[in-house]
């Protein structure tokens, strides 16, 4: 092996040559970026727009010239691959003043993923926000101090951009054709993301997609116009397959380049990682797209390794994520609810809504985490999580749980670090298990939000176990309110027949269930309580 061609220098192309060079002293590394940039923080791209990484050279990792001081790595900005000839083992490549042909013993496809751009009128006059090109046209639009704009798209990236535009004093609006913000996340705890959206100005728009774009406004599908001085395309991504492609490597199922599980394409001497590669799934091993930057650099690693004749191991996906909104950390890993029904697949939802840490120390914040669990065997399948504090490492240590096959009542059984100024004696992780463990078990049979119509349609009485003041404040309709602290001297004031008991987050509810059970009561608790249904679409109709 004489030379290595990597095709995209960021997160996975980057890591893949720099690894590759750790192991092989002497081969040559070729790194071809089609921009002028190359190992840069793209994650780190809308805080640039905001402020709030004020130099552009924080977000510059590496240079061409460290690169090849360091590592002796060819490296090569503002040149396009545009065709690979595998029977030669060439690639052509095309730069402002010059194209050439270039021999390659393996090649690494590393081109990420590119925006989508709906065919709409007035669409060539959004922006996009891929690399660092962008993220200086988006800067520099801002800093004509327009007064308005419009983010087409309410995903991760979306979501960040308009936070940063508010910052930066403009009246931004999301448009989504949804009808949440965050796909990754169930509705009930989306809702979450966009009180805090609008809670701090932005105005939402739902269900209704941008129709076309004109000089300084958006017009929805739905007739609205919406001022924008300024509009940022964020309604996804797609792999940039092209090159792929039109050299006939195989394309997947799911439209990004098919691999092994050692990132092989069909073609035995190209490789394929990052945003422009199909992943394998961790839950059912399916074919899946995950643009992440942390997945991108462990294959990159994985191609490198296995480049170098080291024995390798497939790293499946999980889709581990975490995202800003403003004072919220919003985290998922895993399936969500609509996932699992397209699938067809059995779960049980547990909700949560523990402290960040001993509520009696200072400071302690409020968070929502969400569950997934088959009731099976106990897997855990998903995970989200949105608070102001601690969900990061609370998702993190499921998502490790998750990857090391760990079942939903086994988090009761980690020992995790504890002190006030941190956590709980019993950790919302730990809770979770101790939770899983009563509702998997048939001890504290749960509903869910979207079940309490059809379980008062069927005959269910709601009984509140709250304080008078906390139902004066809002409650289900219909509930009697029967304070848990006065259940035995009020028992004659339980309804007959079928219970659905519900209290603020469930855990009193989980006390007066297992209470009315014992009395012989077929009683059922509201997972997650009041604070649950009061964020879902329930709570709306």
């Amino acid at each position: 092996m004489k030379r290595v061609v990597v095709v995209g220098g960021v997160a996975g192309g980057m890591s893949a040559a720099a690894r590759l060079r750790r192991l092989n002293a002497d081969v040559e590394i070729v790194v071809l970026e089609k921009s002028g940039h190359v190992s840069y923080a793209n994650c780190g791209l809308p805080y640039f727009v905001g402020g709030v990484i004020e130099n552009e050279s924080a977000l510059l990792l590496q240079t061409p010239d460290s690169l090849n001081k360091r590592f002796r790595l060819d490296v090569r900005v503002g040149v396009e691959v545009t065709a690979i000839n595998r029977a030669a083992k060439l690639i052509h490549v095309k730069s402002m003043n010059s194209e050439y042909d270039l021999e390659y013993d393996k090649l690494i496809l590393s081109p990420g993923a590119a925006p989508i751009r709906p065919a709409i009128p007035g669409i060539e006059r959004t922006l996009t926000l891929r690399n660092i090109e962008d993220v200086e046209a988006i800067a520099s639009a801002v800093g004509r101090t327009p007064k308005t704009a419009v983010v087409i798209g309410g995903g991760f990236i979306g979501v960040e951009i308009a936070e940063n535009l508010v910052h930066k004093g403009i009246a931004t609006s999301i448009v989504e054709a949804t009808n949440q913000v965050l796909a990754p996340l169930d509705p009930e705890m989306a809702s979450l993301v966009a009180s805090e959206l609008t809670a701090k100005g932005i105005s939402l728009h739902f269900g209704s997609a941008a129709a076309s774009i004109e000089e300084n406004s958006v017009t929805l599908a739905n007739g609205l116009h919406l001022p924008a001085e300024i509009v940022i395309l964020a309604i996804g991504v797609k792999p940039e397959i092209g090159l792929a492609k039109e050299s006939g490597l195989e394309i997947g199922t799911r439209g990004g380049i098919k691999v092994n599980g050692s990132h092989l394409t069909s073609d035995p001497d190209i490789y394929a990682i990052g945003d422009a590669a199909e992943k394998i799934d961790a839950l059912d091993e399916s074919a899946s797209l995950v643009p992440l930057a942390n997945i991108a650099n462990r294959h990159g690693r994985v191609v490198a390794d296995h480049i170098s004749g080291r024995a390798t191991r497939e790293v499946n996906a999980q889709g581990t994520a975490i995202v800003k909104v403003f004072d919220l950390a919003i985290a998922t890993s895993g399936w969500n609810e609509k996932r699992l029904k397209a699938a067809g697949r059995s779960f049980v939802a547990i909700h949560s809504h523990p402290a960040s840490h001993a509520g009696y120390y200072p400071g302690a914040q409020g968070m929502s985490l969400k569950l997934l669990v088959s009731p099976a065997d106990g897997r855990i399948l998903g995970v989200q999580g949105v608070g102001r504090d601690g969900v990061d490492k609370r998702i993190d240590v499921i998502a490790t749980a998750m990857r090391s096959g760990l079942t939903a009542p086994e988090l009761a059984d980690l020992e995790l670090a504890y002190a006030p100024p941190f956590g709980s004696a019993k950790d919302p992780v730990n809770m979770l298990g101790y939770m899983a463990e009563n509702v998997l078990s048939g001890l504290t049979p749960t509903a869910q939000w979207s079940d309490v119509e059809g379980l008062v349609q069927s005959g269910y009485s709601i009984v509140d176990v709250r304080t008078s003041g906390e139902v004066a404040r809002g409650t289900l309709l219909g509930a009697i309110n029967i304070p848990i602290d006065e259940m035995r001297e009020r028992r004659e004031e339980i309804p007959t027949g079928k219970l659905l008991v519900t209290c603020q987050v469930g855990q009193r509810g989980h006390a007066a269930t297992r209470l009315l059970r014992e009395w012989g009561y077929e009683a059922i608790n509201l997972d997650g309580g009041y604070a649950t249904w009061s964020s879902s679409p329930a709570s709306h109709s």
